[in-house]
């Protein structure tokens, strides 16, 4: 059976969204370059899309999950459907099993999306994010900032179409 790649699982911000520290406004939400029209190629090629974020600023007190939910929804408007957000509110000394690097938030999307982890690509910025997506054996693909996030869609869609033709 031909292995295929079927979700791609998005760091929030800084990968697919300007990062604004501990942001809890919607109206603070500003995606990354052509960020809806890149997302939507990835859904086209049949990927589900889904989100997986630390948001230590619940964990310190500086937002609520509330604020958190509202931010998520916006960029679910900007750039959606996606098929689910998976959030860490922990502070990092919580010492929590879900905040990046461990893998629990990359193994919870995988099994919500009913896609085995060796079979989703997990795009973020941070180191954190390659050692989560290692740990739960997906593919990660780190990239520098939103200005990046072309390059990693189109490095996943040129693998997929490689892989498609060799078969």
């Amino acid at each position: 059976m031909p292995r295929v790649h079927k979700a791609v699982l998005f760091d929030r911000d800084e990968t697919i969204v300007v990062d604004v520290p501990f942001n809890g406004d919607p109206d603070r939400v500003q995606p990354a370059p052509n960020a809806r029209a890149l997302l939507d190629r990835l859904r086209a090629a049949g990927f589900r899309l889904a989100v997986v974020s630390n948001q230590s600023g619940v964990g310190r007190g500086y937002i609520t999950a509330e604020q958190v939910d509202a931010v998520n929804r916006r960029v679910d408007e900007l750039l959606g459907p996606f098929d689910g957000f998976f959030v860490c509110p922990h502070a990092p000394q919580d010492a929590c099993e879900c905040r990046k690097p461990k893998p629990k938030l990359i193994l919870d999307a995988a099994r919500a999306l009913g896609v085995e982890p060796a079979r989703c690509y997990v795009v973020g910025d941070r180191e954190s994010d390659v050692d989560a997506a290692r740990s739960a054996g997906a593919i990660p693909i780190k990239i520098a900032g939103p200005d990046e996030l072309a390059d990693a869609v189109r490095r996943i869609l040129d693998y997929c179409g490689e892989f498609a033709s060799s078969q």
